[in-house]
């Protein structure tokens, strides 16, 4: 079933390697899954290390939110009837690790490397879904010389 009220495609279900994040969410924390062995940071959850190949003692561990903008794309025309536009961008948390995520905001106002900030979307089965919005403490854009 579609929400037309959240932007861009509906998230996963939860699952078996994914419940812990979903729990976090719902109580308005981002984590990313955190390697032992190599100190590595990913998203989204996986049952191995995407830097090690490390299987043991991967969990999830709260970040900060903190991101920057790396790039960003409006759908127009969205292929499952979801309302359109919608943005979706690429942040990079503060921690290192990339999220797909939706955008907030008029899409005229996203550049890339502009700071974001990290807010909630309800769900309709409780959990949270992180989207991001322009930082309002961000510089303005510098004119190019």
């Amino acid at each position: 079933m579609v929400n037309a009220l959240l932007p861009g495609p509906p998230p996963a279900p939860a699952d078996a390697v994914t419940e812990e994040y979903w729990r976090a969410t719902r109580e308005g924390t981002l984590t990313v899954q955190h390697c032992p062995a190599c100190r590595g940071h990913q998203h989204p959850p996986r049952v191995l290390c995407v830097h090690c190949g490390g299987v043991e003692g991967l969990r999830q561990a709260p970040v900060s939110g903190v991101a920057v903008l790396d790039s960003f794309t409006t759908v127009q025309r969205a292929p499952d009837g979801r309302a359109v536009p919608y943005t979706v961008g690429r942040v990079r948390l503060a921690e290192g690790p990339v999220l797909l995520v939706p955008l907030l905001g008029d899409p005229l106002s996203f550049r890339c490397d502009q700071p974001v900030r990290l807010v909630w979307l309800p769900l309709p089965d409780g959990r949270r879904q992180p989207a991001f919005t322009p930082a309002p403490d961000a510089p303005p854009d510098e004119p190019e010389p």
